[in-house]
């Protein structure tokens, strides 16, 4: 099998959980680390699939490895090669597919309820899924690109994920561990203090409360995504 290519854009981030799903099952994966200067490959056929995680910037910043990301995202999806993004690389995949991505009305930062959108598109994803908690940081959203299903909503962001064939957006983040929530409460302390008028941003103390019992329900929420992803990877 073809290694899976997960691109990293900020040392805070990395493939958390889904590292851990793929060591699992035996898929190998490589990490590419775009906020190190690695260079973005220009052939997405050399991997099973790609997969873009989050970080604090904007898909409309001007950095330079952004658009080689939107080409080959576009190139990704033009060859059937399956695309999987978490929050900054859902907006990623958004923006590559030609919808904007723009300010939420509010920041999303801690823990809240994802509704599983009605329809077959969704099922197929989540089975009988209808709602779960997930864990949220971001101050933008995305729209849904034409052809693409959006799939999950929650009351301050009105997309949470839109699929499209075999490639898969997200806006949350099931990817979380406890370490990552830890590190990045601690790290965000001042995003989170001047953030504190939005209705959907928790204190540090209340997103690290109840990991042990949370995480695993979060955790079962990813295992189906990925493996209805996973079903869709060049062999």
């Amino acid at each position: 099998m073809k290694p899976i290519a997960i691109f990293r854009h900020h040392p805070g981030e990395g493939p958390g959980y889904l590292g851990a799903y793929l060591e699992a099952r035996g898929m190998p994966w490589t990490l590419s680390r775009t906020d190190e200067g690695e260079k973005v490959p220009d052939d997405p056929r050399a991997f099973a699939g790609l997969v873009f995680m989050g970080g604090p910037m904007s898909v409309n910043d001007d950095l330079p490895w952004i658009a080689l990301t939107l080409a080959l995202i576009r190139a990704a999806v033009a060859a059937d090669v399956p695309v999987l993004g978490h929050c900054l690389g859902g907006q990623l995949i958004a923006k590559a597919l030609g919808a904007e991505v723009t300010r939420n009305p509010v920041k999303e930062i801690g823990w809240g309820p994802v509704a599983v959108v009605p329809g077959e598109v969704a099922a197929r994803w989540f089975g009988g899924l209808r709602e779960f908690e997930s864990f949220h940081w971001h101050g933008e959203t995305f729209a849904i690109p034409a052809g693409a299903a959006r799939i999950a909503s929650s009351a301050h962001c009105a997309n949470q994920g839109f699929a499209l064939g075999p490639h898969l957006a997200l806006q949350c983040h099931v990817e979380m561990t406890a370490d990552l929530i830890r590190a990045w409460a601690s790290s965000g302390e001042r995003e989170i203090r001047e953030s504190r008028a939005s209705p959907a941003v928790q204190t540090a103390a209340e997103m690290t409360e109840g990991l042990d019992e949370r995480l695993p329900d979060l955790h079962a929420v990813a295992d189906r995504l990925y493996d209805r992803w996973t079903e869709g990877l060049a062999r």
